[in-house]
């Protein structure tokens, strides 16, 4: 699944020692999008080389790409979205050399004579 948005929080870093005594990391953030009615998605990124590969920065417009996932813990369900790739949106692109260059503004349009014979509406 994807979303697009603006990062609005970052949370603190939670990080620990798995059973198997291996060191795991992960960050979780906030995005919001530019809907009428906003939403927000809370989601993770786990891992070091994630956290930084992505580099996410507070207002940064961002494209995720996530999964959503259950598990149990004592008795309750807990939603994991989980982030593997992300894309950042560019509000201005540069435009590179040899680059096609958009066309120009229309001109004004004329303004039109109510003698003019090409004027046939009836109204």
């Amino acid at each position: 699944m994807d979303f697009s948005g603006k990062i609005i929080a970052i949370l603190q870093p939670k990080g620990g020692v798995s059973k198997a005594g291996n060191e795991w990391k992960s960050q979780e953030y906030v995005i919001e999008n530019h809907d009428q009615y906003p939403k927000k998605i809370c989601f993770e990124v786990f891992g070091n080389e994630k956290i930084d590969q992505f580099a996410i920065q507070m207002g940064e417009e961002l494209t995720i790409s996530f999964d959503i996932d259950a598990r149990q813990w004592q008795d309750r369900w807990f939603n994991s979205i989980r982030v593997w790739k992300v894309e950042r949106i560019n509000a201005e692109m540069p435009s590179s050399p040899g680059s096609p260059v958009p066309p120009p503004p229309p001109a004004a349009m004329p303004d039109f004579i109510s003698n003019d014979a090409k004027d046939d509406l009836p109204f």
